[in-house]
C-alpha cells in the first residue's frame, strides 16, 4: 500500500490524487483533454461537494510553505476548474468552436 497523497480528511478524494495532483496548468489540460466525459463527470462528482471544504484546509497553510500533500490538495483544486469547464460549460471535453486550442505557458504561478 502506498502513503497516501493528500491530507487525512480527504481520503476519500485518493483515488483521484494520482491523476489529477498535476503541477502544471498546462498538465491539466493536457489531462482534460485526455479524458472522457465519462471521467471528467466521475471526478467533478467527487470532487464538487468537498471544494469548499478544501480550499478552507489549504487557506490555513500559508501559501508559501504549504506541506506536500496540501500543496496536491490545491493541485486538486485546480484540477477541479479546469474539469468544471467541461462539465459546466461545454459539456464535452474540449470547448466549443474552438478549433484545435492549445495551452502554452511559458511561466506558472506558484504553487
Amino acid at each position: 500500500m502506498t502513503a497516501p497523497l493528500l491530507p487525512p480528511a480527504f481520503a476519500g478524494l485518493e483515488p483521484y490524487a494520482a491523476t489529477w495532483c498535476l503541477a502544471t496548468e498546462a498538465e491539466r489540460y493536457a489531462r482534460r483533454q485526455a479524458s472522457t466525459m465519462p471521467v471528467l463527470r466521475e471526478f467533478y462528482d467527487a470532487c464538487f461537494p468537498r471544494l469548499e471544504e478544501a480550499i478552507a484546509h489549504c487557506d490555513a497553510h500559508p501559501l508559501d510553505d504549504l506541506p506536500d500533500d496540501v500543496l496536491r490538495l490545491l493541485q486538486l483544486v485546480y484540477s477541479l476548474v479546469m474539469v468544471s469547464m467541461s462539465v459546466e460549460i461545454f459539456q464535452q471535453v474540449k470547448a466549443t468552436d474552438a478549433a484545435d486550442a492549445e495551452l502554452h505557458r511559458t511561466g506558472e504561478p506558484v504553487p
